[in-house]
């Protein structure tokens, strides 16, 4: 592959193994803080009246809603997609404008903007320019949603710079943050969003978790829109995903540093048949590697044979924890699929950068037999 049409990236900055640290025994002095020492070893079921969910549950939400700064927090069934589909429908009306950037969503997020038959107002956020033109004449339109990872490799934008333009000209803003809690200094609603999404499962919690935090009208709505027990988040279920959650911080600081490891290693020329290997935001924060010859989905397939992972289970769940050798997601290669031989995404997961290089040398040469 010709090096020169390698696309350009542009990472968002990681958190420091220190700031991890300290982020680590922030979260623990709000845990502290809503939690006596007999509670943390103690969950309750069903909806207990005047709360509408378990007790853990609530101790829970407020434990996550006192550290991200928000005033109020809900646990939800669903993951990450069932997040932001709570979030939206709490937040706005079926066949409601909403401002997104013009960069193709993942495609369960498009998904529920189509079931809310959303009037998507698109504009290239990477364009400051734009995105001032567009807000500038605007009428009639509330709300706007931002993708804090990227929704293609070569999205440049600050999110938070979005964030605050977007209120500035009194627009309420909406966030998903999966990909991105704890692996970037600060998440949407930090950055002055309305509200945030995202899953506890990515982030070693337990299946189907969710979380929303935010503006208390928001959250109100969701907890009344899920009334029924059946959809509770059980008190087990939310003392297991904060369990995890205090672990993330200093894990995905870890990874961080492998991957710009793996990244510069491979950029010296350390494995033949590479052309280049970039960090990038591809959904979680990994290194975009190009091969020279068209053997990509080779790579992909004989990678498994040395140990590594081809599709995820939650992408960083507590089930991944060999390193994933894999194909460019289907958003990003519906904007470049020239790529989609050349291309491999690697993420380490809990391995040192010796064994994901290890994997790489080995499955290159054998897709090249």
């Amino acid at each position: 592959m010709v090096v020169g049409t390698a696309p350009e990236t542009h990472p968002l900055r990681a958190p420091t193994l220190g700031e991890a640290r300290e982020t680590q025994f922030r979260l623990m002095e709000c845990v502290c803080a809503h939690f006596d020492g007999a509670q943390l070893l103690q969950a309750d079921y069903g909806n207990v009246p005047g709360l509408g969910r378990p007790r853990t549950t609530a101790r829970v939400e407020a434990v996550l809603a006192d550290f991200f700064g928000a005033s109020a927090c809900v646990l939800v069934q669903g993951s990450g997609t069932g997040a932001i589909r709570s979030m939206l429908a709490a937040a706005l009306r079926p066949t409601e404008k909403l401002v997104v950037h013009a960069g193709a969503p993942y495609a369960t997020t498009r998904t529920s903007f189509s079931a809310m038959s959303l009037d998507l107002v698109e504009v290239d956020y990477n364009e400051p320019s734009d995105l001032d033109a567009l807000l500038d004449g605007l009428r009639g339109v509330g709300w706007a949603y931002v993708q804090h990872p990227r929704h293609d490799i070569e999205d440049s934008y600050d999110p938070g710079a979005v964030i605050r333009r977007l209120r500035a000209a009194g627009l309420r803003v909406l966030t998903d943050d999966n990909y991105t809690v704890f692996k970037v200094p600060r998440t949407g609603v930090e950055l002055g969003a309305d509200a945030t999404a995202f899953s506890l499962f990515k982030m070693l919690g337990p299946e189907g978790v969710g979380c929303v935090v935010g503006a208390e009208d928001i959250v109100d709505r969701i907890h009344e829109d899920n009334y029924s027990g059946g959809g509770q988040v059980q008190g087990p279920q939310a003392l297991d995903g904060l369990r995890s959650l205090v672990l993330a911080p200093v894990l995905w600081a870890v990874q961080a540093e492998v991957v710009d490891e793996v990244a510069n290693r491979l950029s010296s020329g350390e494995v033949p048949g590479i052309a280049t290997a970039k960090v990038v935001n591809a959904q979680d924060r990994m290194i975009l590697v190009l091969t020279e010859e068209p053997i990509a989905q080779r790579v992909v397939e004989l990678s498994r044979q040395f140990g590594g992972q081809n599709y995820p289970v939650g992408a960083n769940s507590r089930y991944e924890i060999a390193p994933f050798i894999y194909r460019l997601s289907g958003a990003n290669l519906e904007s470049r699929p020239e790529l989609a031989d050349y291309a491999v995404r690697v993420n380490p997961v809990r391995a040192g950068s010796d064994l994901v290089i290890s994997i790489l040398r080995r499955s290159i040469e054998a897709a090249k037999k």
